[in-house]
């Protein structure tokens, strides 16, 4: 069994308690701004919190039909979020899941939105490095695009 591990940092120039709450509300946002990607985010279980269960239907811009989620961790006061797709697939039969932890970290000019992504391999094989770039794109032109939505929805965010 093998991790690969990915990182992403994007700036913004916005601070982090927005940047984070627009964040919050990914399952709304999401399939607004990247529908080709997400083309609907359902809770099935819980209500928001630590064990909440979530179903992701993707968009055609992806090769996979849908995916279930675990809220794993959750701390608004210092904006960090972690979740796992455990089932899907988008787990592709080479991985038994995907772990993400996000924390938004206030800067002098806004904030810097982080996330790791953890793959975790059935085996000891690799994902292509060609599909962790463009994972990497997906998840900075996500973010990007929630924050133009966030910026363009001040009464919200």
């Amino acid at each position: 069994m093998s991790i690969v591990t990915l990182e992403v940092v994007v700036p913004s120039q916005f601070p982090a308690n927005r940047v984070f709450k627009a964040f919050s509300d990914f399952d709304i946002i999401a399939p607004k701004v990247n529908p080709q990607v997400f083309k609907s985010i359902e809770t099935i279980e819980g209500n928001g919190d630590v064990g909440t269960i979530k179903i992701f239907t993707f968009g055609d811009g992806v090769p996979f039909k849908s995916a279930k989620y675990k809220v794993d961790a959750l701390d608004t006061n210092n904006h960090s979020y972690s979740y796992s797709f455990i089932e899907g697939d988008n787990l592709m039969g080479i991985l038994d899941s995907i772990s993400y932890h996000v924390n938004v970290v206030p800067s002098d000019k806004g904030c810097l939105f982080k996330q790791t992504v953890k793959y975790n391999c059935k085996s000891d094989e690799k994902l292509p490095e060609e599909f962790l770039k463009k994972e990497k794109e997906l998840y900075e032109n996500t973010y990007k695009a929630i924050e133009d939505y966030a910026a363009a929805h001040p009464e919200t965010y």
